[in-house]
């Protein structure tokens, strides 16, 4: 949407004051460890913009809070698997040789939204190292989340932050988006053992000893098809409806849920489902 048209769509500008109370009024408290995933343009307009909504979740979780959000670069994944969009078979070779290796001070993020690109480039923000699909975060709980974020192969597994927020017994925030962009639902992928579950031929460009490399590497085969599917045969269940609340924060339906009781859901929902 248009900057235009969230200004015609919006009866008066998000600030960070009714950002923090629609924060609070959704469950979110001081010390909490949360994970977000967000939508700006959901929101309406907002006075101050990205900036505007990180500093509110800061403010709502306080010192003893951490936040954390993905900033993950698929544009420095294996060029020959892109479907949004696909490239000509011919540039594979080129983007394979050139493609600048990932760093976590400098690479942007992609598809992330305008939220999480801010977020990365803010004094005190700790990136983890994963090339292709890092997280940012801030807080007492920072180091622990994004340390061990190193396998190629495991990237949303049990030593990622995905997986550290499930041993922290942390929190998802999905801001404007839905479960199809729930990262933390990969964790169950890796944790269920469903009939087709493959792996497939994934590269990246890192720097191994100051040298750019291209790295080839074997990976799960992640599919967040069923996602929407599963977490809305979460939420019918009535002994779930404690670990999750609905409603908007501005103007964007957002979901505030517990991430452990939603992964063990999952992984039986594979088990049977998939």
């Amino acid at each position: 949407m248009s900057e235009e048209n969230i200004i015609k769509h919006t009866s008066s500008p998000a600030t960070i004051e009714s950002l923090s109370q629609d924060l609070q009024a959704l469950g979110l408290r001081v010390g909490q460890t949360v994970l977000v995933h967000s939508s700006l343009s959901s929101l309406g307009f907002v006075s101050g913009g990205a900036q505007s909504v990180i500093s509110a979740l800061l403010e709502v979780l306080g010192e003893s809070g951490t936040l954390m959000l993905p900033t993950h670069t698929t544009q420095n994944t294996e060029p020959s698997n892109w479907q949004a969009p696909p490239v000509p078979e011919a540039w594979w070779s080129i983007i394979r040789n050139t493609r600048p290796p990932y760093q976590p001070d400098i690479t942007p993020t992609r598809g992330m939204g305008a939220i999480s690109e801010l977020f990365r480039t803010l004094p005190g923000v700790m990136r983890s190292a994963h090339p292709t699909v890092s997280f940012a975060a801030i807080g007492p709980n920072a180091g622990y989340l994004l340390g061990d974020h190193t396998s190629l192969e495991e990237e949303l597994g049990e030593d990622s932050p995905v997986g550290k927020l499930y041993e922290l017994d942390g929190y998802i925030l999905l801001l404007g988006v839905s479960h199809d962009s729930n990262s933390s639902l990969h964790l169950a992928e890796y944790r269920a053992n469903y009939a087709n579950k493959k792996t497939i031929k994934e590269g990246t460009a890192i720097l191994v000893d100051g040298e750019r490399q291209w790295v080839e590497y074997e990976m799960l085969d992640l599919d967040p098809d069923d996602f929407k599917l599963i977490a809305a045969d979460f939420s019918r269940r009535t002994e779930n409806k404690k670990f999750f609340s609905e409603g908007k924060i501005a103007q964007a339906q957002s979901i505030y849920i517990q991430q452990r009781p939603l992964i063990d859901f999952s992984v039986d929902w594979m088990n049977i489902n998939r």
